[in-house]
């Protein structure tokens, strides 16, 4: 994808602005038709628009508000011949960052395009983390500010125009949908479809179907044709959610279809070229997997292209008081007609609580103190913080009490650690019992009795 778009109708100077920008690092793409430029900019994202002021047809003035309404942070720097200084100003007034006179003297050109890519790089630093932007791209904004998820919300910015597969890593809960969405909208394929396909909810027989889609007759009970999930994402994104637990027999087929582009329906005999960008999400380790013979590792390496750690809530900080506070505000307006607010109190007892669901437990517990609290105000007794390793008022190592025989504050001590582990374990496996007691190293059997006994 090219950085700089540049528009300038006469070929002489447009071939030589592009010779002086390519020789200097840039990729860019030109053309002499602000008409196909504005088409451009509509489908395209770039780093900077350089367009003439005066053209045949549409103006440099339309490029720069075509430009401004794709991307209200994109640098536009116009160029104007002597005796055209009021449109420059115009143009200035308009939103453009600069404006070069011409005859264009290469160097103050090269001097004021960096300039203008750098400026444009501090406006849009971290625009997952701002309302505005989020808005304007219509994707849920991401709270917070902690240094990990900014670093996070950084990966996912600087990959997204690119073509990459991108991975996502982290817990389960820990919003990493939200950031697959994040990677389509900021990528040159917003305008196409996003599909989403959660691998670990379609049972193993029907997960082929679901990606691949069938051809009629292919089995009993296939009347008709039908699309998969990547001929449905063409154009635009397909996210794999909890690629983790795709069966081996399915990978393989996934592997080929990423490497060439083409899928075959079931049943079916003809390859479908696809146009598929590829997101996919795990809460599992896949290097691990890998050595089990769990997961191929060429399929690995082909999603790895770019991994992006999610983190985990309790790695945050503060942001667990901004996002409780969102989410009381949000949840309180969409349940009781009203924005609610969090007591101080209350707001202690969330920040004390180790959150092993995440982002989306935090949300499922300010919805349920929305609905019962008394008044306008969350207080601590409309927390549901019972039953986990970690939680107010439970005891952890640290705060046991060491009175009693050896025997009684052993028991103690190893009855808080398991509540801790199980507690964490079905959090990141999203309460399924078979692979939390896989991470567990016991049998399935074991940890459903220790579920019981301990009150889980």
């Amino acid at each position: 994808m090219a950085d700089i778009l540049l528009v300038e109708d006469k070929d002489s100077l447009r071939q030589m602005l592009r010779l002086t920008l390519e020789n200097a690092g840039h990729s860019v793409e030109a053309t002499g038709d602000p008409a196909e430029a504005i088409k451009r900019l509509e489908r395209v994202r770039f780093r900077l628009v350089l367009t003439d002021l005066r053209m045949p047809g549409a103006s440099g003035l339309d490029v720069l508000r075509s430009a401004r309404s794709a991307d209200g942070l994109l640098p536009v720097v116009v160029m104007t011949a002597y005796g055209s200084i009021d449109e420059a100003v115009q143009a200035m007034k308009d939103g453009a960052y600069d404006f070069l006179q011409k005859p264009v003297d290469s160097r103050h050109l090269l001097l004021i395009v960096e300039r203008a890519l750098e400026a444009g790089r501090l406006r849009t630093e971290n625009v997952l983390l701002r309302e505005e932007y989020a808005n304007q791209y219509d994707f849920p904004r991401i709270i917070g500010d902690s240094a990990a998820i900014r670093n996070a919300a950084k990966l996912v910015q600087q990959v997204a125009p690119r073509s990459s597969t991108v991975l996502l890593l982290g817990e389960s809960g820990t919003g990493k949908e939200l950031f697959a969405r994040a990677v389509h909208q900021l990528s040159d394929r917003a305008k196409g479809p996003f599909i989403a396909l959660n691998c670990a909810a379609i049972p193993e027989t029907l997960i082929e179907n679901e990606l691949f889609g069938h051809e009629r007759g292919a089995y009993t009970g296939a009347d008709t044709r039908r699309a998969g999930k990547f001929e449905l994402a063409h154009g635009g994104t397909l996210f794999l959610d909890e690629i983790g637990e795709l069966p081996l027999a399915v990978q393989s087929k996934l592997l080929r279809a990423l490497e060439s582009g083409r899928v075959t329906r079931l049943g079916g005999s003809l390859e479908l070229d696809v146009d598929v960008r590829v997101v996919a999400a795990t809460n599992r380790d896949l290097p691990a997997a890998v050595a089990e013979k769990a997961f191929r590792e060429d399929l690995y390496f082909r999603l790895a292209v770019f991994p992006v750690e999610i983190p985990p809530l309790r790695d945050r900080g503060n942001d667990v008081e901004r996002l409780a506070e969102f989410f009381a505000a949000s949840c309180g307006a969409e349940i009781r007609g009203k924005a609610m607010t969090i007591g101080t109190a209350a707001l202690a007892s969330l920040r004390a609580y180790a959150w092993p669901g995440n982002v989306r437990e935090l949300r499922n517990c300010l919805e349920r103190a929305c609905i019962l609290a008394s008044g306008d105000e969350i207080r601590p007794e409309d927390l549901d913080l019972r039953g986990s390793a970690g939680r107010v008022g439970e005891e952890t190592l640290a705060t046991m009490n060491f009175d009693g025989t050896l025997h009684e504050v052993s028991a103690r001590a190893v009855a808080i650690v398991e509540r801790r582990l199980i507690s964490d374990a079905l959090a990141a496996t999203g309460g399924n019992r078979t692979r939390a007691a896989e991470r567990l190293g016991v049998s399935t059997k074991t940890l459903t009795s220790k579920i019981r006994e301990l009150g889980l």
